[in-house]
């Protein structure tokens, strides 16, 4: 019987070990800063995203900017990550707590600087520069750079997606924000009342547009995540929709 016992106690120890080495396996190394700013103002109010205000885009100070591999020009805007730091004792937060952050902004190369000495988010290193606010969730403040690992997971968000307007009449523009799921869009259209549906062209971060004149008619969207997944909200504005207002659609579901 201890025998027995002994082979099945094996058994359930190598399955774990299989089970922990599986998981970890979706861990990629990467490092990470945070903005130096004192009011996080590049990084909360601003981005290469096109977001604006973070906190009235819903991702709040859990955000990052992302080194050019990561960013991938903008397409990665939105995207959620899972991030711990590791492997050093003096500056990790005890346990490797891991934090999710939204990427919101393009961390800029300095090849004036190395990669081990500034040059932090040089090509092609893959590096996240973190809201104070996130960053001393997984390490000391008093670090300048730690090692992390980090994966992609799936966006939690609160609400429906958000089509906020801008443009004027001969042209069109919808930042897209909110969006659950893979949070990285990788294809828009837009139809109006009066028209059938309009492919719109990524003009930055995200930032849709088309040169249509859309005014005066309520207006629907097809929107389509990383994963190819698509979600198409109907008469999202209203026909007296106005530039600058944010409606609220449906949201993405697993």
């Amino acid at each position: 019987m201890g025998v027995v016992h002994f082979t099945l106690l094996c058994f359930i120890l190598l399955h774990s070990w299989k089970i922990a080495a599986y998981n970890d396996e979706d861990w990629k190394k990467a490092t990470a800063t945070f903005t130096k700013d004192t009011d996080e103002g590049s990084l909360v109010t601003e981005g290469a995203c096109g977001y604006g205000d973070i906190h009235k885009a819903s991702y709040g100070k859990h955000s990052a900017g992302l080194s050019s591999i990561l960013f991938n020009r903008g397409s990665a805007c939105g995207a959620c990550y899972e991030i711990r730091c590791v492997d050093h004792i003096l500056w990790c937060v005890m346990g490797s707590p891991s934090i999710v952050v939204t990427a919101t902004d393009f961390c800029a190369p300095n090849y004036g600087l190395s990669v081990d000495y500034g040059g932090w988010c040089n090509f092609p290193r893959e590096h996240f520069e973190m809201s104070h606010a996130a960053f001393a969730q997984i390490a000391k403040s008093k670090a300048d750079i730690v090692p992390v690992q980090y994966r992609r997971v799936k966006c939690q968000r609160s609400g429906g997606l958000k089509y906020t307007m801008s443009g004027n009449s001969h042209f069109y523009q919808v930042l897209v924000t909110n969006v659950g799921l893979d949070g990285e869009v990788v294809a828009m259209k837009v139809k109006g009342s009066r028209t059938g549906w309009i492919p719109m062209a990524r003009n930055w971060g995200q930032n849709w547009h088309c040169n249509v004149n859309l005014q005066q008619q309520p207006l629907s969207f097809e929107v389509t995540v990383s994963s190819g997944k698509t979600l198409t909200s109907y008469n999202v504005a209203p026909a007296n929709w106005q530039f600058s207002q944010t409606f609220e659609g449906k949201q993405f579901s697993e």
